[in-house]
């Protein structure tokens, strides 16, 4: 058995696969090393039942997660998972790889992500290549669902939001200024609770202020991220992965249309690509 799996900071999505066919699936609280430790990890793991009665079945599990940046990330990840999953191989990679190869496959690419965080990369056909992005959610991750939390509290924190979005935002979340603060500033996985807001733009995706904040994110994105890509591979595809991307799928085709860009992909779910890639 093969377990396929993608992870962002907010959800992670399991894929367990035998034979070429998906037998089970679920999702977990999302994994990301950067964030949260072995302890954490394993309670998370020990909460599923589909995991817990195949954890001695699965031989081989491929783990695409955010914050898994760095090779002492990845080994520690790696580490834990053994540990649950005694018996299999596990090959930890970052979600950008994960999202490079759902977008790619085998060929060359700008791709973006745009889910949770966001970030950006070429991939040359068999891996990302390094660059300065990913700074994470305080100084970077600009157009995602966490940066657009910060900009959606910010509105409204500072009474900038129409009533009508501000009577919604109140009856929906019921949070005060201290609360907020309390989450942002003194609990942990702040970058969770920023990204929770991203339902709330969904659900009024009609409302101009909405619309009018997802293209200030979008344009930011673009210009962080896209525009010096593009200028150093000209030729090459643009691909994008991840909730925020497809969500509001007109909006970020009309920024990359003010920048004379044509997007290729626009993929939600990475895990149903990279599951053809790794079980075929």
């Amino acid at each position: 058995m093969i377990a396929v799996v993608y992870s962002g900071s907010r959800t992670a999505f399991w894929k367990l696969t035998q034979n070429g066919q998906v037998i089970a699936h679920c999702n977990t609280t999302g994994i990301n090393p950067y964030f949260v430790d072995s302890k954490t990890i394993l309670q998370i793991l020990n909460k599923k039942v589909i995991l817990i009665n195949n954890a001695e079945r699965i031989k081989k599990i491929y783990f695409f997660a955010a914050g898994a940046s760095s090779v002492e990330r990845k080994e520690e990840l790696a580490k834990t998972l053994s540990s649950f999953f005694r018996y299999s191989k596990v090959i930890v990679e970052n979600d950008l790889f994960g999202a490079a190869q759902a977008a790619c496959f085998e060929k060359s690419g700008i791709v973006a992500m745009l889910g949770s965080g966001s970030n950006c990369a070429y991939f040359d056909g068999k891996k990302p290549l390094e660059n300065n992005f990913g700074l994470g959610y305080i100084l970077g991750d600009e157009g995602s669902a966490n940066y657009l939390g910060k900009m959606l509290l910010k509105s409204y924190l500072n009474k900038r939001l129409p009533k009508e979005l501000e009577t919604k935002f109140t009856r929906a979340y019921n949070l005060d200024r201290a609360q907020i603060f309390e989450k942002v500033y003194n609990k942990p996985q702040a970058n969770i609770f920023l990204s929770s807001f991203f339902d709330f733009f969904i659900q009024n995706n009609k409302h101009g202020y909405i619309i009018r904040m997802i293209d200030e994110g979008f344009e930011k994105h673009f210009q962080t991220y896209i525009l010096p890509m593009v200028e150093k591979y000209p030729e090459e595809d643009l691909h994008f992965v991840g909730t925020v991307a497809a969500e509001f799928e007109d909006r970020l085709i009309h920024t990359a249309e003010k920048y004379n860009l044509t997007i290729k992909s626009i993929i939600k779910e990475p895990i149903l690509n990279l599951l053809k890639h790794y079980i075929n």
